[in-house]
């Protein structure tokens, strides 16, 4: 049975490293802060040019094959995505996404660790199959992957026209079929192969116990202090707390980073679930955190008066499916900081990263983003609450 041990030891993080950072995240956000720093105006991409950047990228890694029927898809405030086709006539056309990265986006990504990490869950977790990576942007501008196409959808049909993973509604039945897969296939991610060669460019967070924490907590303040569009007390107040009360974790697993209903594809006929998307955010770390990014109750339902955590069970059913398919155990205060880490992180994507991006106009998707703004305040109020339950005697 495995074990997640954690104690919160203020005496340790009284005095923080606060440039301790996983070196493949930080990367990553230097190669951010200079793309910002010489960019202006982010221009969206025409059919003609992604149509021409694909045929170039086609020619230069596969001559001989042609993309066609290239449309823009809906959704990503991450990422730029347009569904294409290669092939036809006598053999069955093969469907493709390219996903290309803006100046800015609320979820930074290494394009080639996404990939490798894809590679690595291919057979053990529905996800989409990565085909072809352009990391450096040579051909397309900015770094971009283009993806096999999955079918499915991230809602019901009948929601209506509602952001996915907010508002969601699935239905006793839905439910009682996607809530299972759900389960297996988080306790599937965390218990992955951390010395398979596909995750070699994940670093471990073991130089204490203390390390996964604190590489969370100084991704996320490192953001809130580039972005900040206007200051939010109760962001200073919660680092200041999560720096003091860091959990130790000695079973390091890999941590999705943004696990939830939205963020998965599923057959409406069958329930089945066809993939599991956006994993941008993905580290080694804590398993409490994935737990806890589920838990939030912004993505969540109400039915009959009762919560339901992303919106299929509740937050106690939620906990024992995992703990019982699992054999881990989760702690109570681990799992408390990792939610006021969510919440934080919520705030400082809509609040801080996601307004700079849409005021500067870094991103394809300003309009979104500046409609998202308001549920900043719902994870500002989210935050409070959980801060209020953290320091009440």
């Amino acid at each position: 049975m495995a074990t997640v041990h954690s104690t919160s030891t203020s005496a340790f993080a009284s005095t923080p490293d606060r440039s301790d950072l996983e070196p493949g995240i930080r990367a990553v956000l230097d190669r951010r802060a200079l793309r910002k720093a010489a960019s202006d105006v982010y221009r969206v991409a025409s059919i003609a040019e992604v149509e021409e950047r694909l045929s170039r990228f086609l020619a230069s890694v596969a001559p001989g094959l042609i993309a066609s029927g290239v449309r823009r898809l809906g959704g990503g405030a991450s990422k730029e995505q347009f569904y294409f086709e290669i092939g036809g006539g006598a053999a069955p056309a093969q469907a493709y996404v390219l996903r290309m990265e803006p100046i800015q986006s609320i979820s930074e990504s290494d394009r080639g660790r996404e990939a490798d990490l894809l590679n690595a869950v291919r057979g053990i977790i529905p996800a989409p199959e990565p085909a072809w990576l352009d990391a450096e942007g040579t051909f397309f501008g900015q770094p971009a992957a283009i993806m096999h196409f999955v079918a499915g959808v991230t809602k019901p049909s009948d929601n209506g026209n509602t952001v996915t993973g907010l508002g969601t509604y699935l239905g006793p039945d839905l439910r009682g079929r996607i809530a299972p897969q759900f389960i297996r296939n988080l306790a599937a991610i965390h218990a992955l192969d951390l010395a398979d060669p596909n995750l070699a460019s994940f670093q471990r967070p073991d130089a204490d116990p203390w390390q996964a924490a604190r590489w969370q907590v100084n991704w996320w303040a490192r953001l809130h202090r580039e972005d900040v569009v206007q200051a939010h007390p109760v962001l200073t107040l919660a680092e200041e707390w999560m720096y003091a009360n860091l959990p130790a974790a000695t079973d390091l697993v890999m941590v999705h980073g943004d696990y939830r209903t939205g963020n998965y594809l599923f057959d409406e006929d069958s329930g089945e679930i066809t993939a599991m998307l956006d994993w941008e955010l993905a580290h080694i770390g804590d398993p409490h955190e994935d737990l806890a990014w589920t838990l939030q109750r912004i993505f969540g339902s109400s039915e009959n008066g009762v919560h339901l955590a992303s919106a299929m069970l509740t937050r106690e059913d939620f906990i024992a499916a995992y703990i019982a398919q699992t054999g881990r155990s989760v702690d109570p205060r681990s799992l408390h900081f990792y939610e006021i880490l969510s919440a934080y992180k919520c705030v400082v994507m809509t609040l801080a990263t996601g307004m700079k991006t849409a005021r500067d106009r870094h991103n394809h998707q300003d309009v979104l983003l500046t409609w998202l703004a308001p549920a900043g305040y719902i994870f500002v109020s989210e935050l409070c609450r959980l801060l209020d339950e953290a320091t009440a005697p």
